[in-house]
C-alpha cells in the first residue's frame, strides 16, 4: 500500500522526467548523450508509477498500454532508416542530408537521418522497459489470484467437514 504523499510525488515526478530523458536524447548532437539512456530513464519514470498505485493502475496507463506499440514501431523505424540507404545504392546506415547538403536546424538540433535513429531506440528501449515490467505486475497478480482462490478452496479446520479435517492431518 502506498500514501498519498508517494502516489502525488510519483505524478509529479513524470513529466520532468520525461523532460530529462528528451534533454537526455537530444544533448547527444552537440554533448553526449543518446537515445538509449533516454530510454532507460523514461521507462524508470513509468515504473515509479508503477510502484507508487500497485499493478492494476500501472496497466491501465496509456504510457503502458502502448508501450509494446511503441517499441514495434521504434524497430520497423530503426530497420528503415538503416536498409533504405542499400535500396538507394549507398551503403547502409548512410546518414542524410549527406555531408556537405543543406541540413535544417532548429536551434542547435540539425534534422538529419541520426536524430530519428536515436527516436527509434528510444522507443524500444522504453517500450522494452516498460514491457518487461508490465510483465512482471502481470505475473505477479496472476500468482496473487491464484493463491487466493486456493485459499478459498482450503476448508477451514473445525467447520465440522470431517473427511477435510482428516485430509489436513
Amino acid at each position: 500500500m502506498t500514501t498519498v504523499v508517494t502516489r502525488s510525488a510519483a505524478r509529479i515526478l513524470l513529466i520532468p522526467a520525461f523532460l530529462i530523458a528528451l534533454a537526455t536524447m537530444l544533448k547527444g548532437y552537440t554533448d553526449t548523450g543518446d537515445g538509449f539512456s533516454a530510454g532507460v530513464i523514461a521507462a524508470l519514470a513509468v515504473a515509479i508509477q508503477g510502484v507508487a498505485f500497485g499493478a492494476e493502475d500501472f496497466e491501465r496507463l496509456p504510457l503502458v498500454k502502448y508501450a509494446a506499440a511503441g517499441a514495434f514501431v521504434g524497430l520497423l523505424l530503426a530497420l528503415g532508416l538503416a536498409f533504405t540507404p542499400v535500396f538507394l545504392g549507398d551503403p547502409i546506415m548512410t546518414h542524410y542530408p549527406k555531408a556537405g547538403g543543406h541540413v535544417t536546424h532548429f536551434g542547435t538540433l540539425e534534422f538529419i537521418t541520426p536524430v530519428l535513429f536515436d527516436v527509434s531506440v528510444f522507443l524500444v528501449v522504453f517500450g522494452f522497459g516498460v514491457g518487461v515490467l508490465s510483465a512482471i505486475g502481470r505475473a505477479q497478480q496472476r500468482a496473487m489470484r491464484t493463491r487466493e482462490r486456493e485459499a478459498k478452496r482450503r476448508p477451514i479446520a473445525g467447520t465440522g467437514d470431517s473427511a477435510a479435517e482428516g485430509a489436513l492431518q
